[in-house]
């Protein structure tokens, strides 16, 4: 629905950055589908989008992936359930309120020389840009690492489309979105991420300030 999309594009890359584990799904040949979840990273080249990272080899994802390069990338945050009794008209469907982008496209494995260079994004990135940190790529020990990237692969996936809702109460009335943020505060850590969320966007549905 168009209510529930981001039209800053930029928003939905910083939702990628800001939420980088994500569930990579699949099939093999035989069309079993298989999913992993691990960090991958959105990047802009030429005028085109991927998404690199890097996962273990010769287990059953990665003989999927090598058979059927067809792949969907899921990232997702914190969720709620939004109860229909917060609404002004509490006479209709409960419902959940969420935030998740989709991108599909073919999944590329990689060499050796683009395994050190994601080992080193990801370490760094992860450890808030602290390349004195012990467990920053460069500062392992060779006989380390070197085992280590025997077992792992690298990967790109060249998005060809993506897609994305963010689900956040933006089709009901400013009486029913502002009782939705208030009840959503007094929950746990999650409905108080989408309250957040809402609030965010409060100015640019009704506009005009008030968090």
């Amino acid at each position: 629905m168009p209510h529930f999309k981001d039209l800053d594009e930029k928003r939905v890359f910083e939702f990628i950055a800001d939420h980088p584990f994500a569930l990579i799904t699949g099939s093999d040949s035989a069309g079993i589908p298989f999913a992993t979840q691990i960090p991958v990273f959105l990047e802009h080249e030429n005028e085109k989008m991927y998404l690199r990272g890097h996962m273990m080899k010769h287990n059953d994802h990665h003989k999927a992936f090598s058979e059927n390069p067809n792949t969907l990338v899921v990232f997702s945050s914190p969720h709620s359930y939004v109860s229909a009794t917060w609404y002004d008209n509490p006479h209709q469907a409960s419902t959940w309120n969420y935030m998740s982008v989709h991108a599909r496209g073919l999944i590329k494995f990689l060499d050796d020389i683009h395994l050190i260079s994601i080992l080193e994004k990801t370490t760094l990135h992860f450890e808030d840009g602290n390349d004195r940190s012990s467990t920053y790529f460069h500062n392992l020990s060779e006989k380390y690492t070197k085992p280590l990237m025997r077992a792992i692969v690298a990967f790109e996936i060249e998005i060809e489309t993506m897609e994305h809702v963010f689900k956040l109460s933006q089709n009901k009335n400013e009486a029913s979105y502002l009782n939705i943020i208030e009840k959503l505060e007094s929950r746990n850590s999650s409905s108080q991420f989408i309250a957040d969320e809402m609030k965010k966007r409060y100015s640019e549905l009704f506009g005009k300030e008030k968090f």
